[in-house]
């Protein structure tokens, strides 16, 4: 058979030359809203008169536009990572294709007889094939790039019929296996544009900043039936002609930071357009360091899917502004377009609001590296018959969006492999616009693009990186000395981004502080982009009504990924994650720090600002309780600079926390006044608080009963746990190790989760050695292990009171056989030019056997679900992933301490906790104290039901509160895909020794 029109190589055909989105006074007909929609489960390739304008279509059902038809109940969504929805086989897809065929009727008024007129569509997946009142304009694949068609012939006054079949599959599915939901239609916006004969088809503008003088230049290319006359009223320009290049003394430059924006107005007798630019230069020093108007940025930034829970990748304009709203209320700077240019509205509103895009083209083949016995056969990256369809894609990308000046850096696509026409794609774009650099992280040896990318490096490679020390041709893991010279490999010249880093998935990611903090250690370590700004929780109800957010496998799908497709920053609905708080701290343009005697160190990490739009205020608290406020006078801090200012009178003794908080004077286009840009906190130099301690006085245990009474306290005679404190009732403690396992906790590559489950972590089981009273108080030893298990840990429980306080002492050691780790990124862990024999050894710590936790565990009354807590908060807070928590006197329910990741999962652990109150409303429970400072975590649930859920109403409460106090907690990492936790943040099989003290509350 010969191929379908939605099987070849090709981009398709009929499709104009692509142009850039202008604002034109020329008659536009939008066409968004309710059509008629006809769906079929098999691959449509023939017309069936539905194209007809005399066609009746009464009987089909109305589908809006943009949407997917997946969402309005015609077929189902389905999420996979890597893998295609389809067999491999280009370019062909099985007849299994559904199909959806639409028809819109509209009238054009008279005055349109005789204009030229085109159809533009934004987006249609995966591939459209297009008539006017029975013509045929084209077909179009390339799911999220625009197409025009020339409607001239076809249309007519008053009514005209405008037809679309599409195919969830075609050959453009192949260059489109982007980790996202699988979803198919008419998504984004359609219109029809009047084409004046003497109109303007294109412009592209090249606007430019000398940093050294201030002033700029800039010149209009435009495409147009007729001469253009140019007008720029902010620079006084009235009259100038096109292609003209107008240079200026002084301008105000466009950045992220300060996103000034000017407008020309182009006209002809017939087409007036509105284009608004801003002057800036981008380029790559000597040294290798990529600036914008001559000085260095870092991109702090995240990679973002277009997603809206509720609508898939349809976007309105209020969700994609609020997304740059939160992104810049977030201390987030840059965005990569992953993996495709988002809808044309975004970027006006980088280009008003201020941020740094890396625009990426819609490519990715990342399923043929799956293929077998060697990956990547067949890939199209390198395949001469793809080549055209490559190059269209970038064309389309890159003409659409050239004019805006927040687009600094071109992006090829995605987890591409690598090949020759990557390479001429690369090629195209440098001829086309030089003025930007090209950047694809698939080119592992930076041959071909300006900027070198790479995706999950662990921080001993980027140190590498950072030095120049990469030699010739090495590849993931750190290459041994004799591997080449550094002075000849290329991509020690070059910038370097995290392409991708820092996986957000579930709990984390950690190591966050020390990625970005690579990029103030070494000028050509730039920054980059987490995975991902938004976890793709699609909307669901189950069956008793109740919503929860849907992922792979929910939808009945043969084939998924699971909840991979929940790795964002930010939950479904837009609420920050623990982790998006982490990196807005991590991120803060202004650090304050403690400086000399008596002083504060303000560092401004701006690369245009000074701090002039910012006010500094401060606060003093003692054991939590404030005790003195103000303001705080700071002098002009220029870009990059740093001063330091003397503590507030208040402070000088030092015997208190002081919190300095940086915020907005002014309100701002993307928050109001008062908004915390910034903030940070000095800790007492003298005291350490009011501290519980037991008196010298001890009471000697008793036995009465089925009970041993230690002052306040009841124990079980036979097992030694404590029963209850003062009148409250309670069981526990008991010893934990193990957690409901994180998604990074999870992960393929160093697997603690499973670690800890073939240990027997997560079923411990308790046996008393031997239950001691005694006149110093009671002394307890139980041995931990689970079943069909050599080894545990055994644990003495130390119990004394002064008739007051109850104190318990704890030191447990394990036993038995703790074999080695499974690492997979254990070699890129540590430097490859240490000592053999320092290099072994740092290879055994980092597969050295690992727990989750080592604490107790308490089993208290169900109405103790008031919690107040003096430490590190108000959020969740884990060793590698605590920037974001400061120190003071919280308060929250149990149920406020859970944080809601779509797969549940560890989570809501409190840090530094120096005691915490559990209690009812009326104030009766216990309190707890910690020698040293513990971590504190509450549920309603046991961690074995928190793993054993799938979404949050899978969580029922159990009528008691399992509190949960760890001496040490294991780090999250970023091990769903990068490397876990870091190994000074990793939780060794060791000894430990701890304390508790506690007593009664009224």
């Amino acid at each position: 058979m010969l191929p379908r029109y939605f099987e070849d190589f090709s981009p398709g055909y009929g499709g104009l030359a692509p142009r850039a989105v202008l604002a034109s006074d020329a008659p536009r007909l939008d066409l968004n809203g309710d059509w008629a929609f006809r769906f079929s489960q098999t691959g449509l390739d023939e017309p069936d008169g539905f194209e007809l304008p005399t066609y009746d279509d009464k009987e089909w059902d109305r589908l809006p536009v943009p949407s997917h038809w997946q969402l309005h109940g015609y077929g189902k969504p389905a999420y996979l990572n890597i893998p295609y929805p389809i067999p491999l086989d280009p370019p062909f897809v099985p007849d299994e294709n559904q199909t959806g065929d639409y028809r819109r009727v509209f009238d054009v008024p008279e005055s349109w007889e005789g204009t030229p007129a085109v159809v533009r569509f934004e987006g249609v997946d995966s591939c459209a094939r297009v008539w006017l009142n029975g013509v045929e304009l084209g077909v179009s694949r390339g799911s999220r790039l625009p197409v025009e068609f020339d409607a001239s012939e076809a249309l007519r006054p008053g009514r005209n019929v405008l037809a679309v079949r599409v195919h969830q599959y075609s050959s453009g599915t192949y260059l489109e296996d982007q980790d996202t939901w699988r979803l198919s239609g008419i998504f984004r916006d359609v219109a029809l544009l009047a084409r004046p004969v003497g109109g303007i088809r294109d412009v592209f503008v090249h606007a430019d900043y000398d940093a050294s003088s201030g002033g700029g230049q800039v010149r209009f290319d435009v495409e147009a039936g007729a001469s253009v006359q140019v007008s720029i009223p902010l620079l006084g320009v009235s009259a100038a002609s096109a292609g003209e290049t107008l240079a200026f003394d002084s301008v105000r430059p466009w950045s992220a930071e300060e996103p000034f924006l000017y407008e020309a107005v182009l006209a002809t007798p017939d087409e007036q357009v509105r284009v608004r630019f801003g002057f800036r230069t981008v380029a790559i020093s000597d040294s290798g360091v990529l600036t914008v108007n001559g000085r260095r940025v870092v991109l702090r930034g995240v990679n973002r899917h277009e997603f809206d829970p509720d609508r898939g990748r349809v976007m309105s304009l209020e969700l994609m502004r609020r997304d740059v709203e939160l992104m810049k209320q977030h201390n987030i700077n840059a965005v990569r377009t992953s993996h495709y240019p988002p809808h044309p509205a975004f970027l006006d509103l980088c280009d008003e609001l201020g941020l740094w895009v890396m625009l990426e083209c819609d490519l990715e083949t990342h399923g043929f590296e799956q293929t077998r016995p060697e990956p990547w056969q067949r890939n199209p990256s390198d395949d001469p018959q793809w080549r055209d369809a490559y190059l269209d894609r970038v064309r389309r990308t890159v003409e659409r969006d050239k004019n805006h000046p927040s687009v600094i850096a071109w992006s090829l696509g995605n987890e591409a492999g690598d090949g020759q026409n990557l390479a001429a794609m690369a090629a195209w774009i440098h001829e086309r616009d030089p003025s930007r650099p090209v950047h694809y992280e698939g080119d592992r040896l930076a041959r071909y693009v300006d900027i070198y990318g790479e995706m999950y490096r662990t921080p001993t490679v980027v140190h590498r990186i950072g030095q120049g020390r990469l030699r010739p041709g090495e590849m993931f893991y750190p290459a041994k000395d004799g591997a080449g010279d550094p002075a000849d490999e290329p991509r020690n010249s070059k910038p370097f981004v995290y392409t991708e880093f820092a996986h957000a998935m579930g709990n984390g990611p950690g190591a966050l502080a020390e990625y970005m903090r690579l990029c103030e250690q070494y000028p050509r370590v730039q920054g980059g982009f987490v995975w991902e700004w938004l976890d793709q929780g699609l909307r669901s109800t189950d069956a008793l009504g109740r919503e929860f957010f849907a992922y792979g496998g929910d939808f009945g799908e043969d084939l998924h990924d699971g909840n991979f497709i929940c790795d964002g920053l930010m939950f479904p609905d837009r609420t920050p994650s623990p982790g998006m708080l982490e990196y807005q701290k991590v991120n803060e343009p202004v650090v304050i720090e403690p400086g000399g005697p008596g002083h504060l160190s303000v560092r401004n990490r701006y690369a245009f600002q000074d701090l002039s739009h910012l006010r500094f205020t401060w606060s003093l608290a003692q054991d939590g309780e404030p005790i003195a406020d103000g303001r705080l006078t700071v002098p002009h801090v220029a870009a990059g600079e740093r001063v330091e200012v003397p503590v507030p009178q208040a402070y000088e003794k030092g015997d208190g926390w002081l919190t300095v908080q940086v915020e907005l004077a002014e309100s701002t286009a993307w928050a109001p006044e008062g908004h915390v840009v910034a903030w940070g906190q000095i800790p007492p130099t003298s005291g350490t608080g009011a501290r519980a301690a037991l008196t010298d006085r001890r009471v000697p245990a008793e036995t009465a009963g089925e009970h041993i009474v230690l002052g306040p306290a009841r124990f079980d005679r036979r097992t030694g746990t404590l029963a209850g404190l003062g009148d409250h009732r309670f069981d526990g403690p008991r010893l934990a190790l193990w957690r409901a396992p994180t998604d990074n906790d999870a992960a393929w590559a160093q697997g603690d989760a499973r670690y800890w489950k073939a240990r027997g972590l997560d079923r411990l089981r308790h046996r008393t050695v031997s239950v001691e009273p005694g006149e110093a108080g009671l002394a307890v030893v139980v041995r931990s292990s689970a079943a069909n298990s050599d080894c545990g840990y055994l644990s003495t429980y130390r119990w004394d009171t002064d008739g007051r306080h109850l104190r318990v002492r704890v030191h447990t050691e394990p036993f038995g056989h703790w074999p080695e780790r499974e690492d997979f990124f254990a070699e890129a862990m540590v430097d490859p030019d240490l000592p053999d024999e320092e290099r072994e050894e740092l290879l055994r710590r980092d597969k050295a056997p690992s727990l989750a936790r080592i604490g107790l565990v308490w089993q208290l009354p169900q109405e103790w679900s008031q919690i107040q807590w003096f430490g590190a908060g108000p959020g969740e807070a884990y060793p590698d992933s605590r920037q974001a928590a400061r120190i003071g006197r919280f308060h929250a329910t149990v149920d406020e301490l859970q944080t809601p990741y779509v797969r549940p999962q560890d989570n809501g652990t409190r840090a530094d906790v120096r005691w915490a109150e559990i209690t009812d409303r009326a104030g009766a429970g216990i309190r707890i104290e910690g020698e040293p400072l513990f971590n504190l975590a509450a549920r309603r649930w046991s961690d074995r039901h928190l793993a054993a859920a799938r979404h949050q109403t899978d969580l029922v409460p159990e009528p008691l509160i399992y509190l949960h106090t760890d001496h040490v907690v294991h780090g999250v990492g970023s091990g769903a895909v990068g490397p876990g936790a870091l190994p000074r943040y990793r939780l060794d099989v060791r000894a430990a020794d701890f304390a508790f003290i506690l007593s009664a509350t009224s």
